[in-house]
């Protein structure tokens, strides 16, 4: 689901951190201790190489997934992908994964939504599957109202493109507006077919699954092509593999960059050595506090709100994301200020990262 998110402004130090916990504790709410055990996700971690992980040894990791970073790229899509793939079919195996992202380009210039969008083919044990994000000029959660009055416009945009990518790959997707909103399903009902990242206006994301691992190599590559001539930031994700597999993954473009992402589950109080680890360009994120916003402000309506630490190699700082605004769009940093004890800006995430 699309979220709205606003941070803190300058950096704290971790022990402001923990303060804000006992400020949200004044308030009826329930923040994590230090002594709390998380789980802190880990992102765009930089390494030299693959094992690089053993400096999160000493805390219990999973969805470990190493990263290779292409920036300024202007390859083949089609010959990248199936270098991947090839490796992929040698060492397969149930929990392993691996995608390729590429961007893509509308060919006319939207109001409401980028004109660039986000494609990733992927193989999983026994299927591939092609995935289709859209990113918005704006963040308009599901049950926010503030754009009821461009409501139609912003329809006609996201069905028009979906449709664009639909057609490029040549999928049997059907489109139509229902209940306000864009909906797609396939042709044949039978096909795993997954939409998500919600917005008011209907899905900004969908997902074909195929058992044919070769289906999507052409149509995916065709995709991909609208984006040139302008350079292309390409990420390859890499779940599950072996050391002996990764190094053969690695022979595909030696000069791309690494990075993991990862989970650690460690106490809210190892949050500053993890970062330490991770710095000077990895981040990590972890939840102070969860609450129902109708607990501290009875009279409007509810949402649900997470209060986040995020750490980067500057310090630390202050998440809060909504599943929707509770309050008019002027009052909103207002409020969150006065909850958290610090100025903070409206910051969605990157689509994405």
């Amino acid at each position: 689901m699309r979220e709205r998110r606003w941070e803190t402004t300058t950096p704290l130090s971790f022990g402001q951190v923990l303060a804000v916990g006992d400020r949200l504790a004044t308030l009826g709410l329930k923040p994590a201790v230090a002594a709390k055990d998380v789980i802190c996700y880990v992102e765009d971690w930089k390494v030299e190489a693959p094992e690089d992980l053993d400096g999160l040894d000493a805390w219990a990791t999973e969805d470990v997934t190493l990263v290779h970073v292409r920036s300024g790229w202007r390859g083949d899509f089609f010959l990248l992908a199936g270098a991947y793939h090839t490796v992929y079919q040698r060492h397969q195996n149930l929990g392993t994964y691996c995608s390729i992202s590429h961007p893509w380009r509308n060919r006319e210039p939207l109001v409401h939504h980028e004109s660039r969008n986000m494609l990733w083919l992927g193989f999983r044990h026994a299927h591939s599957f092609v995935r289709v994000r859209l990113q918005t000029r704006e963040v308009i959660s599901p049950g926010e109202t503030r754009g009821d009055d461009r409501r139609e416009q912003w329809l006609e945009e996201r069905r028009t493109a979906f449709l664009e990518a639909i057609t490029s790959l040549e999928v049997p997707v059907e489109t139509a507006i229902d209940k306000q909103q864009v909906v797609l399903h396939p042709v044949d009902p039978h096909v795993p077919f997954f939409c998500s990242w919600p917005d008011a206006f209907g899905p900004c994301q969908f997902e074909y699954n195929t058992t044919d691992a070769y289906e999507f190599l052409v149509p995916a590559s065709r995709l991909a092509a609208t984006f040139a001539p302008e350079p292309a930031g390409v990420r390859a994700y890499l779940t599950g593999f072996s050391e002996e597999a990764l190094g053969e993954f690695a022979a595909i473009e030696p000069q791309a960059g690494l990075a993991y992402r990862c989970s650690v589950h460690c106490p809210l109080d190892d949050l500053p050595e993890i970062r330490s680890v991770i710095e000077p360009e990895g981040r990590l994120y972890a939840t102070l506090c969860e609450f129902q916003t109708q607990d501290l402000i009875p009279e409007q309506d509810d949402a649900s709100a997470i209060v986040g630490v995020m750490g980067t190699g500057a310090g630390f700082h202050l998440e809060v994301r909504l599943n929707r605004a509770p309050l008019p769009e002027e009052q909103m940093a207002g409020w969150l200020e006065r909850l958290v004890g610090y100025p903070v800006v409206y910051a969605p995430l990157p689509a994405f990262i």
